[in-house]
């Protein structure tokens, strides 16, 4: 029987490796098992994915390999969330999520999305290259109390802000709390363009939202 920490450590080396047949099979024997899923996705799954990024932006890895990765990531997930129990009757908020207009990274945004569907928000997706006024359309169009935007670009970071900028031109900023994330995004930044919170990773998100919306509902 292996450990946890040893399948942790074989998921994150097949999605470097870009095995993304055989990964599915390994994921199904460590839920044989009895370990925690969720684990296995952050622990394992989404620890291989982060080397993968340093290995792009080292200019180890292609485009190709990255693509490839995420596919291995994916089958993955797939395996793992269909025994995660979610929280759907709960239906703790509404966030519409998705990757600012001229970015197309989207892996980071889909693993948010995930993570928050766990915990029990309805998240609508707006996909990649989302228009700016997409963003506020839909948030309010769904009575969000979310909206949720990220990039990998720094040329697009700007865009961010412009969402902002069109919540509080129709005098709508505090229907809405916006967070961010992000390679290129920082603390600092969300603090200069106005948004509510910034967040590192997906688990550490779920977090900074309940306590942000904890405070709203006061």
């Amino acid at each position: 029987m292996a450990s946890k920490e040893e399948y942790f450590e074989k998921m994150a080396n097949m999605v470097i490796e870009e095995e993304d047949e055989e990964i599915a099979d390994l994921c199904r024997d460590y839920l044989a098992e009895g370990y925690d899923p969720q684990e296995a996705i952050f622990n394992g799954l989404i620890k291989g994915m982060n080397e993968v990024g340093r290995l792009f932006e080292e200019e180890e890895y292609y485009i190709s390999d990255l693509l490839i990765c995420s596919d291995a990531m994916y089958n993955g997930i797939d395996v793992l969330k269909e025994n995660i129990e979610t929280h759907e009757e709960k239906n703790v908020a509404t966030a519409v999520i998705g990757v600012i207009e001229g970015d197309t990274h989207d892996i980071g945004k889909n693993l948010v999305k995930l993570m928050f569907e766990i915990a029990g928000y309805k998240m609508i997706d707006l996909g990649k290259d989302v228009p700016v006024e997409k963003f506020v359309d839909e948030a309010v169009a769904n009575d969000a109390d979310f909206i949720m935007m990220s990039t990998l670009m720094t040329t697009t970071m700007d865009n961010m802000k412009k969402v902002i900028d069109i919540l509080n031109e129709r005098g709508i900023r505090d229907q809405f709390i916006v967070m961010i994330g992000g390679g290129p995004v920082s603390e600092s930044y969300a603090n200069d363009i106005g948004a509510d919170a910034y967040s590192e990773n997906a688990n550490e998100a779920v977090k900074v939202a309940q306590h942000l919306l904890d405070n709203k509902c006061k």
